[in-house]
């Protein structure tokens, strides 16, 4: 049988219903989207990246034109009592070794009042799960070093992205079997509309 969601108890402290700021025990609800759920994980991933460093804020239409393009293989959300709060997605991408099975992870996005509380961590290991339920043989993605390694991803030296910053690209492997090459992410990757 398929596991549908993930329901994870997270310990945090909300001030929002929590005027003591009393560590509170909330219900974080893994699932995949569904059609209900585009226009929020477009406002998340909006808001998610407006003022992130290294983005010139086309995440949302990456998400968007992955979708149109049916290229969004995995797509969760995180919800807290009801609320999405946070979004996964994870695509196809090509290695010049022709490897198959291997998957880009992002964007991911958590609205910043509950970003770093467990969530953006907990929808990371949902897709990466889920992957591996599938049979995927890895997955990579460009983003903080400091974030992903603590999954496991890693600086593959056989695996690179043209034109981008190596430091941030990471790779990992779920098989034996090693891919070696010049790594593609789907065009929609590419696309600003």
């Amino acid at each position: 049988m398929r596991k549908i969601e993930d329901v994870l108890y997270l310990q945090t402290k909300r001030k929002k219903s929590n005027p003591c700021n009393v560590p509170l025990i909330m219900e974080l609800r893994i699932r995949p989207e569904q059609e209900s759920d585009i226009d929020r994980i477009a406002e998340i991933t909006k808001v998610a990246f407006r003022q992130h460093p290294y983005s010139n804020h086309p995440e949302h239409l990456i998400v968007h034109n992955l979708r149109r393009d049916q290229a969004l293989v995995l797509s969760l959300v995180a919800e807290i009592d009801g609320e999405l709060v946070g979004h996964i997605a994870f695509s196809e991408v090509e290695i010049s070794d022709g490897s198959m099975g291997w998957f880009g992870l992002g964007p991911l996005a958590v609205v910043p009042g509950e970003q770093g509380k467990g969530v953006g961590s907990a929808l990371v290991r949902a897709g990466l799960d889920r992957l591996k339920e599938q049979g995927a043989n890895g997955c990579v993605l460009l983003g903080e070093p400091g974030y992903y390694h603590r999954f496991g991803f890693y600086n593959d030296p056989d695996l690179f992205l043209a034109e981008e910053s190596q430091e941030h690209f990471m790779a990992l492997s779920f098989s034996n079997l090693r891919a070696r090459g010049v790594v593609r992410y789907h065009p929609a990757f590419f696309r600003s509309c």
